[in-house]
């Protein structure tokens, strides 16, 4: 842990147990330098932190405050609450988020030896080009023996910001190249755009199932999830979300138009343009998560949220992770009106993003056959998602349905009502067989009889006879 996130972490506990009240200044920036024997700029970096999480705020020529909605979050349960008194009870819907123990679990098991990673959530890498960027990055690491610490501060490296707005601009949409912020992978791109919009205790919509990597950035940000239907085909329910803003205050809203995980499907222009429109009439900023925008199996790229943003409401986040290199962790966003905020809250997360592999992917896409690349790995997805889809249907009892994903590479499996994934989950782990079980998609334990596979891997003996047995399995259970 860096010297302001301890700084900042102390004067956070320090407003929970009521050290600080609300509204009450906080030491000055000489002072708290003096007091915990570090440096002013420590100290500054603690408390922009401390601002963008919320807790305090700053008061031209007084300094810095405790802000009253963070004392009030922060504050324990008070005597007469702890002795039973009756209070009001929350409100049902939004929900506090905790799946990470279940994710967590079942990434381990992925690892275990010589195990059918039909629940992974990462795409097969065998298909990458990883040792041709390899070589990129050597020849880089080569050629510069170090490198001075400026090039590698936000937004990122010149190159790989170009060579991004080129694919934007070559798919129909003109991006500016100075609103991209390169991050670490897309994982840090959504967290930096929720705390760029929203503050810890603050409701965020998502779709329902939604990818757990959003509900993990709730989590970790001590927000809280609402979430809206989504159809399989059709996607977020816009009459849904529009009745659910209506009723309470949403700070954001988190979606996947394109090839969402785990329904695979992918919005219409029209529903794209109708969600952005009515969340900007309410000023809510919607924070899209494209990484599988690459991963299409029909003709042509698919439009995004950002297509059809006109006030710089949305938060477009990608990466490369899902189609060239898992391993380097690249993505980036385009935060619209919230740029500026972003690229401080990027700075003050962390820091910098390497440059050698930045370096390397913008040479890869420069120099190489990312398009021919790209078609080849569209082609292996489309086949083996219509493979899987066949054979789960053979296999599994009647009563079980699929999704038809349109794009990515996972399907989402809904199993005869009587079958619970998580015994399941167990009982395939038991014979060296993992999947996704569909309550780490949602934060209210529904999906207990849907589960996540994944067809990105070779479509081998061993993969058909893991997805028999799995078929078996389920049988039983039915």
């Amino acid at each position: 842990m860096k010297l302001y996130e301890k700084l900042a972490d102390e004067i956070t506990e320090a407003v929970r147990r009521g050290v600080f009240a609300a509204g009450e200044r906080i030491a000055s920036v000489r002072q708290a330098s003096q007091q915990h024997g570090v440096s002013i700029k420590t100290v500054l970096h603690a408390y922009a932190l401390l601002e963008s999480r919320g807790i305090v705020e700053t008061r031209p020529q007084s300094g810095y405050f405790v802000r009253d909605a963070a004392a009030k979050a922060l504050a324990p349960a008070s005597a007469a609450t702890r002795a039973g008194r009756k209070s009001t009870p929350p409100q049902p819907a939004p929900a506090t988020v905790d799946v990470s123990r279940l994710v967590l679990s079942t990434l381990r098991s992925i690892r275990a030896h010589d195990a059918v990673p039909f629940g992974s959530p990462y795409p097969d890498p065998s298909l990458f080009p990883w040792r041709r960027i390899n070589q990129y990055a050597n020849a880089i690491a080569r050629r510069h023996a170090s490198w001075n610490l400026i090039d590698d501060l936000p937004p990122g490296n010149p190159e790989l910001i170009r060579q991004i707005a080129r694919r934007y601009a070559e798919n129909g949409l003109p991006v500016d190249p100075g609103e991209i912020v390169i991050t670490l992978g897309a994982t840090e791109a959504i967290n930096l755009s929720l705390q760029a919009v929203a503050k810890p205790g603050d409701t965020v919509a998502v779709e329902s199932p939604t990818y757990y990597a959003m509900l993990h950035a709730i989590e970790r940000l001590g927000m809280r999830a609402i979430e809206v239907t989504t159809h399989p085909v059709d996607g977020i329910d816009i009459d849904a979300l529009a009745t659910v803003i209506a009723r309470q205050k949403i700070a954001a809203c988190m979606v996947m138009p394109n090839f969402q995980n785990p329904l695979g499907f992918c919005m219409s222009d029209e529903r794209k343009r109708q969600l952005v429109e009515l969340l900007a009439a309410h000023e809510i900023p919607a924070i899209e998560n494209d990484v599988y925008q690459e991963l299409y199996f029909g003709d042509t790229r698919p439009s995004t949220l950002k297509t059809f943003d006109k006030n710089g409401l949305v938060l477009h986040c990608a990466s490369f992770s899902k189609s060239l290199s898992a391993s380097y962790r690249i993505g980036w966003a385009l935060p619209g009106r919230y740029r500026a905020q972003f690229e401080k809250l990027k700075f003050l997360n962390t820091l910098t993003t390497p440059s050698v592999p930045q370096v390397a992917l913008a040479d890869y896409l420069r120099q190489d056959g990312y398009d021919r690349h790209l078609r080849h790995l569209r082609r292996v997805y489309r086949q083996q998602a219509s493979i899987m889809s066949a054979l789960v249907l053979r296999f599994f009892p009647v009563g079980t349905r699929v999704s038809t994903p349109q794009g990515g590479y996972v399907l989402w499996v809904e199993l005869p009502a009587r079958v619970d994934a998580m015994r399941l989950y167990q009982a395939a782990l038991a014979r060296g067989i993992t999947v996704g079980p569909g309550m780490m998609f949602s934060t209210r334990n529904d999906y207990r009889h849907f589960i996540r596979l994944n067809y990105s891997y070779p479509w081998i003996a061993q993969a058909e006879a893991a997805l028999k047995t799995l078929g078996e399995l389920v049988t039983a259970m039915a």
